[in-house]
């Protein structure tokens, strides 16, 4: 039997990156799930991934910073599936430059996708498992946050305003992790490193722009600061991703875990 056969899950940010590849783990695993993303023919051609490999799949569009839409997902889950077992906050943004010359506008983008869109989000999703039944583990639902190392680790050049909004999704997780876990609620994050995604690759590009320095330049630094030696896959962060979700973690709530390969210990 799948790990988490017959779970429903729903996955923001799903159509590329880590959540591609969330959304697909946790569908091979057994669990129905909603692949959620702004770009809504990325969200269409992760669902038919997993309905060509024998998943059960729906894809929507959804900006996080919208709770209506967020509702609309939510609602949509439980009238074909009946109930939400797992939701994955994972949407995320980033740019980058120095603190002296970061705008209110890439303030205010950071912290509106990271951290605002991360509650609007989940404060819909609590609302929908705090009306549903315990399953057979006694848990009424998980959410798992994808926070960041920039969560933890304040040194991270040209990203005062990502690390900000990476920081308040660790705060936020703690106390949602407490005020619902009577209501056996589980609430954990993941914190990943140097991810090999469309978003680093720009990133890349900027900090070499801002350092004077080319892009083989940064990423050997990325990876020089990652003892494991290489930069991360999304499939490293859908592991811990996929663990957090199933029935192995159910003793486990309001944790940050490190996915970063010894970049970041705590």
């Amino acid at each position: 039997m799948k790990l988490l056969a017959g779970k429903t899950a729903g996955v923001t940010g799903a159509g590329s990156g880590i959540g591609r590849a969330i959304a697909l783990i946790l569908a091979d695993a057994g669990a129905k799930v909603a692949v959620t993303d702004m770009h809504e023919a990325a969200a269409q051609q992760v669902r038919d991934e997993i309905i060509a490999s024998g998943g059960e799949a729906m894809a929507l569009h959804l900006d996080v910073t919208n709770q209506n839409e967020a509702h609309d997902v939510v609602v949509n889950m439980v009238e074909q599936w009946g109930r939400l077992d797992i939701w994955c906050n994972n949407a995320g943004v980033s740019t980058m430059n120095r603190f002296v010359d970061l705008t209110s506008w890439d303030w205010d983008f950071n912290m509106n996708v990271n951290a605002k869109g991360t509650f609007l989000c989940s404060q819909v999703v609590v609302k929908q498992m705090l009306t549903q039944p315990p399953d057979e583990d006694g848990i009424r639902g998980r959410i798992i946050n994808t926070a960041s190392m920039a969560g933890k680790r304040g040194n991270a050049p040209f990203l005062a305003h990502y690390v900000a909004s990476k920081f308040a999704v660790l705060g936020l997780t703690q106390a949602m992790a407490g005020e619902f876990a009577s209501e056996k609620i589980l609430v954990n994050a993941v914190c990943p490193g140097y991810v090999r995604t469309s978003m680093q690759e720009r990133e890349l590009q900027w900090e070499a722009e801002l350092r004077g320095v080319s892009i083989d330049d940064v990423q050997r630094l990325y990876i020089e600061d990652t003892p494991l030696g290489r930069l991360e896959t999304p499939e490293d962060v859908a592991k811990v991703v996929l663990f957090l979700a199933s029935p192995l973690a159910n003793f486990i709530t309001g944790e940050a875990i490190n996915v970063n390969g010894g970049a970041w210990m705590d």
